[in-house]
């Protein structure tokens, strides 16, 4: 095993004074605040919006989505309140980003449309920001000496945030879309440290490691991918490739395009299921691998379903700050990241009865509804500090040529500290084969991944596994039989406690003491 070297030098870390003034987050220019604020605030504009301040903002919003430029104009004209909804700014960004202009057309449009918006906020708010008001006039008036040529719905983006910057009232104030992660991932409480190694063997992995995060440094740096998959060169040989960047499939160029100029708090993450499809890679034992799944995971269980197994690996890519929030890996298996370009920053805890859910993050009782803020940036600012006092907290830094390993049932949020570019694969490990088949038979609500075709992922698996594994999956059955009579045993333990007590008894006690600490119901 190498020495844990998870957390950052002191040195390079950031002061806390300094920390906190590029945290800053400066008002919102309409002056609206968190919804929590209403409880005690005098006075609550929306009550002026008529039937529209009887639903819920979020529905407001999805409203105003279906609406054009003009109505949308138009309804924000009719009160102070309808006018703070009109303004939110991803309304008017999906918009503009959706449209091609030529350049002169688009200069002439953004210049006119914040004159209107300057002018607005004069005169419902007396706010009136001369200088930008100038610039904009001198902006409309030198568009017409620009030649015409195609823009690009990118270029349009980057208009777009640049003109919210200029609209801030505070400008030496940084947004929160520039948070800086680096403070977060430095000094690492040395109990929370993810244990980083060079190698495993299988054996050392199944006997000692299925339920442990660890990083191993070597396996990797073996791999063509890490030594070839650069960006540059990834865009020579798959750039006209449409890859899956969450809700829009993009050429590869045009995601790096956004990817090298955004200043999005939550930028979009490519993570794609299909991609050595669409690349027509070789993986695994093939001679011309680019890359194959380290020999410490051993046999995967899932892949007896051949051509029926649920989706299971990706190609991911993405700039700094993007990212996954807190989530389970699906079906309840493991899974392995591998990063080859960047490095990422991980958080992680156990789930058991013993382990409620992260901090900021609540599970409806049958864990199929999860509830979060809704960003990475959120959640740093608001919980990160108390996430690393809670007991079972485990946190790294997985850099260029290492992969870590997320065992199965673990809560982990990740984010890039740098533009990265991974492979992720889902996997079952014999000494998670129970809890995967639990978890297809009990949760079919929450099974995920699978094709249409398989109408019963828990029946389809059972015959995969006994036409291939028999061995295996008669230890797993039986020890899913132990488990739930020994849950049986404890629910008539309580109800017999109860009556005992109903008769006067004093002498009754829970006793959980067992082993086992999977979910109970």
């Amino acid at each position: 095993m190498e020495k844990s070297i998870g957390a950052c030098g002191a040195d390079r870390c950031t002061s806390p004074s300094a920390e906190d003034s590029l945290l800053s987050v400066p008002p919102h220019p309409l002056g609206i605040r968190p919804a929590g604020n209403a409880y005690t605030a005098v006075e609550n504009l929306k009550s002026s919006a008529g039937l529209f301040s009887t639903l819920p903002d979020e529905l407001i919003v999805q409203i105003l989505e279906s609406l054009s430029h003009r109505p949308l104009l138009i309804l924000g004209f009719t009160c102070k309140a309808l006018f703070a909804f009109c303004r939110f700014d991803d309304l008017w960004k999906t918009l503009f980003i959706d449209h091609v202009l030529n350049y002169q057309q688009a200069i002439c449009v953004f210049a006119l449309a914040f004159v209107i918006y300057e002018l607005l906020i004069q005169m419902l708010f007396g706010i009136l920001h001369v200088e930008n008001l100038c610039l904009m006039l001198l902006l409309y008036i030198i568009s017409f000496f620009i030649p015409k040529v195609t823009i690009s719905s990118l270029d349009l983006h980057m208009a777009w945030d640049m003109a919210w910057n200029i609209s801030q009232p505070s400008k030496n104030a940084p947004l929160p879309n520039l948070l800086v992660l680096r403070p977060y991932a430095c000094n690492i409480p040395s109990q929370n440290i993810i244990p980083r190694l060079s190698n495993l063997s299988a054996s050392d992995f199944s006997n000692d490691w299925t339920n442990k995060p660890f990083i191993l440094t070597a396996p990797v740096r073996e791999w063509p991918a890490h030594r070839e998959w650069s960006t540059e060169d990834l865009l020579k040989k798959y750039g006209n490739i449409e890859f899956r960047a969450e809700a829009v499939d993009w050429p590869l160029t045009t995601y790096v395009d956004y990817m090298n100029d955004n200043q999005d708090e939550s930028p979009l993450y490519l993570f794609d299921h299909r991609f050595v499809e669409k690349m027509h890679l070789s993986v695994g034992e093939d001679p011309n691998a680019e890359y194959w799944i380290p020999e410490c995971f051993g046999k995967d269980l899932f892949a007896a379903l051949g051509s029926q197994r649920p989706d299971s690996r990706w190609l991911i890519v993405g700039p700094t700050r993007s990212g996954s929030t807190f989530h389970k890996d699906p079906n309840a298996t493991s899974a392995w990241n591998a990063v080859l370009r960047g490095s990422k920053y991980w958080i992680m805890f156990p789930t058991s009865p013993s382990h409620p859910p992260p901090p900021g993050v609540f599970v409806s009782e049958d864990q199929s509804e999860v509830t979060s803020p809704l960003s990475i940036a959120e959640w740093l600012l608001g919980f990160h500090a108390e996430a690393r006092r809670t007991p079972g907290c485990m946190e790294g830094v997985c850099n260029e040529g290492e992969v870590l390993h997320v065992p199965s049932g673990w809560w982990h949020l990740v984010v890039n500290l740098s533009p990265s570019i991974a492979v992720t694969q889902n996997f079952v490990p014999k000494a998670h084969l129970i809890d995967v088949l639990a978890f297809l038979k009990d949760k079919p609500d929450q099974v995920s991944g699978f094709k249409s075709d398989v109408s019963n992922p828990y029946e389809t698996f059972l015959e995969k596994m006994k036409e291939l594994h028999p061995g295996l999956l008669q230890e797993a059955l039986a020890e899913m039989e132990k488990v739930n009579q020994g849950k049986k045993r404890k629910w008539d333990q309580l109800v017999r406690g109860d009556e005992e007590n109903e008769c006067g008894s004093t002498d009754f006690s829970f006793d959980f003491g067992d082993e086992y600490e999977g979910d109970i119901p």
